[in-house]
């Protein structure tokens, strides 16, 4: 049986990958505490410890405004950290799987990105990921990079347990409506993974590696995705907050420290043609956190 060592497990996306990965391989979960990815020796000390086959690296600092400030602990952990694993797997014949963002473009294209378009990262965090998934190219490692935007789950802080707190607190709230994207979830995101993975364990003469952006299907803006969630959560629990009062602003109106792209639509052909994967709707992958949420 593959032995895989998984990282980030207290995060969205590493607590779901724990569950669906238990069926595939031995799963190496390894905490925080146990292997700091802002500490070079303590990655190879687990790596060397454990020798997994596949890597899977969802971890990551993910502090858009506060990467502002804190720009050398985000590069250790967003760049350094994968290329370490990276140059390991390389020199192992292991596979490693990293996830990346959207925020590696600046967001100002028409349409939605592709994988084969020039990033212009406009933040620290933007170019700390995108660093390293440079990183991981160059190693020679055997590598699938899966980038991600808005990002949700049952399990730890996102928007819509956000949305839902205030929507019993508060009449009214602003929302920005000039960023387009696509909300996904962990659970998504955990599941393609797996399905990818299937495949790459069951095919000796794999060799799709690379970059691949994965969403759920559609697109739509913060604003808008604030009152889808306010509209099915009332029916679920008491909220003050109706749809209508959620006011839509422009991010100038909004200052944050770190720059949002105000398109951050991923083209997702490559990942679907290549592997045959099927992406939920955003509306629908929402929904189902909801109705966990609210239970």
């Amino acid at each position: 049986m593959a032995r895989i060592l998984l990282t980030g497990v207290s995060g969205q996306v590493g607590h779901e990958l724990l569950n669906m990965l238990a069926p595939l391989a031995e799963v190496i979960a390894v905490t925080r505490q146990e292997m700091d990815l802002s500490h070079q020796a303590s990655i190879l000390q687990v790596l060397e410890k454990y020798q997994p086959m596949i890597i899977i690296n969802p971890a990551a600092y993910t502090a858009v405004d506060k990467a502002e400030s804190e720009q050398k602990q985000a590069y250790l952990i967003n760049y350094d950290a994968p290329k370490i694993m990276a140059e390991w797997a390389a020199a192992h014949n292991a596979l490693l799987v990293h996830y990346s963002t959207d925020y590696v473009f600046d967001g100002t294209k028409e349409g939605s990105y592709v994988e084969e378009d020039t990033p212009n990262p406009q933040s620290v965090y933007g170019l700390s990921k995108l660093l390293g998934e440079q990183a991981i190219q160059q190693s020679g490692a055997k590598h699938l990079i899966f980038r991600t935007s808005w990002v949700f789950g049952v399990h730890g802080n996102n928007f819509i347990k956000t949305i839902i707190r205030l929507a019993k607190e508060r009449e009214s709230l602003n929302v920005v409506a000039d960023q387009h994207g696509a909300p996904t979830s962990a659970h998504l995101i955990a599941q393609v993974t797996t399905q990818v993975l299937v495949q790459y364990l069951q095919d000796a003469q794999f060799n799709a590696y690379g970059i691949y952006h994965l969403t759920a299907s559609g697109e739509t803006t913060w604003h808008e995705y604030a009152q889808f969630i306010v509209e099915k959560v009332k029916s679920k629990q008491s909220v003050i907050l109706i749809k209508d009062n959620i006011n839509a602003i422009s991010s100038s109106a909004y200052p944050v420290p770190a720059k949002r792209p105000a398109n951050s639509r991923l083209n997702c052909d490559k990942i679907v043609t290549t592997f045959k994967v099927g992406l939920t709707n955003w509306q629908q992958d929402v929904l189902n956190v909801i109705n966990i949420v609210c239970h």
